[in-house]
């Protein structure tokens, strides 16, 4: 990452320190049993917007191990042409304007000399720092049908997801031929860039967009950071994948032709809560439901976060001090022989829905080397999970997520020359 005007654009105050500020003498001293706060910022809550990544040249593409920025704008696509040359021309297209993006450069002109002339770039993230800005380009089942002529480079695990006993889907959040997921820890930056690539595609007539989610407050930890909460007020993805080992076994795709090394499955589900009836439950029932307490992340069986929990413990009346139905317990590698996938989600929020209650939840976003391993802990979780009682999996889809290209090369070329 480059750093060299980090100086000029770190912010100064942090979120936390200044909430701090403000609370001290009100209610800092009244929470028992909470430790006192150094009056330093958490190093996460210092943000540098000028930190930069690659788009060219790495083994996979930038924002999958990369450690979660703070905001994502996540939009699929429909292919709107039967031009296998269509196809083609936009992802090199797409490939040459994310490498910009990433630099925090435009696209293109912001305004032509022409005064007749439309804009290529929107402008509206001009003078803005790079903000970490990762874009990842997943390709969808119908990319390779007889359509295009791509049947023959079909990554040998990419389908359609059966029926899952979570699914209440609603056709317009589910689907699509390709996606893109940026992520920035400025959301302006998230927003510019998709909103760009959009018009990339409306332009060249390959693609038109299908639905969309903006996220924020990443739900899950990178390696080195801290484990953040979903909006049900718990800590989300701590036990999440941080090692290059577990990357190689659960990630990147074994098999396939050379140019797919590196690549992996992207599954995305728009998961809504039913936040307003989970905020009256009482608390000991909420930690029974994921298995863990609600402040200090631990597992019920523990008393820190990243304590292995205890599956087997039983309290004095013989019960199941982690209930059989809890969140952590039917998710547990322990108890699905070892099967992990890479989660990489954000919250989000619609607002208010038709029923004027907070239309909010969780933008699922999950990396692996086989859909199927996503399918049999949904499977699991779908039928036993106590959390089902506050979640709808409301929108879905599956992409193959290609490994970066090479300078003076583009997305997925290599199939267009096997295909």
């Amino acid at each position: 990452m480059k750093d060299d005007r980090k100086k000029d654009a770190q912010f100064q105050l942090s979120r936390r320190g200044l909430l701090l500020g403000a609370a001290a003498g009100t209610v800092g001293a009244a929470v028992p049993g909470m430790p006192a706060q150094a009056a330093t910022a958490d190093p996460e809550d210092v943000i540098d917007l000028t930190g930069e990544y690659p788009f060219y040249g790495k083994a996979e593409q930038a924002g999958i191990r990369t450690p979660p920025q703070r905001y994502t704008f996540y939009m699929t696509f429909d292919l709107t042409t039967q031009s296998r040359m269509d196809l083609q021309v936009l992802l090199a297209r797409w490939s040459a304007a994310i490498s910009q993006l990433m630099k925090g450069k435009p696209v293109g002109q912001i305004e032509p000399a022409r005064p007749d002339a439309i804009g290529f770039d929107t402008g509206e993230a001009l003078n803005l720092s790079p903000a970490c800005l990762t874009v990842t380009v997943g390709l969808g089942p119908n990319v390779f049908s007889d359509t295009y002529g791509l049947a023959g480079s079909k990554p040998p695990l990419l389908r359609e997801l059966k029926q899952l006993p979570s699914d209440a889907f609603k056709p317009e959040l589910t689907g699509g031929d390709l996606s893109l997921q940026a992520c920035a820890d400025d959301p302006q930056v998230a927003y510019h860039a998709v909103r760009d690539l959009a018009r990339v595609a409306k332009s060249t007539g390959a693609a038109a967009t299908r639905w969309t989610v903006m996220g924020f407050g990443r739900a899950s930890a990178g390696k080195g950071q801290s484990t953040p909460r979903n909006l049900l007020g718990f800590k989300d993805g701590t036990r999440n994948i941080r090692e290059d080992a577990d990357f190689d076994r659960s990630v990147w795709v074994k098999d396939g032709p050379s140019w797919q090394d590196h690549g992996t499955y992207q599954v995305v589900r728009k998961i809504q809560m039913h936040i307003e009836a989970w905020d009256t439950d009482r608390i000991s029932d909420q930690n029974a439901v994921f298995g863990r307490h609600k402040l200090s992340g631990a597992p019920l069986t523990g008393t820190h976060e990243f304590d292995t929990p205890d599956f087997h413990k039983k309290d004095a009346g013989g019960d199941l001090v982690i209930p059989a139905t809890a969140h952590i317990r039917l998710a547990a590698f322990e108890n699905n022989e070892g099967l992990r996938i890479l989660r990489r989600s954000y919250n989000y929020t619609d607002g208010i829905n038709q029923y004027g209650a907070l239309d909010a939840g969780l933008l699922f976003i999950s990396y692996q080397s086989d859909p199927a391993h996503f399918e049999r802990l949904q499977t699991k979780l779908g039928a036993a999970d106590r959390l089902n009682e506050y979640i709808t999996h409301i929108g879905s889809a599956i992409f193959f997520v290609p490994p970066a290209p090479q300078e003076g090369s583009y997305i997925a070329a290599q199939m267009f020359a096997d295909g």
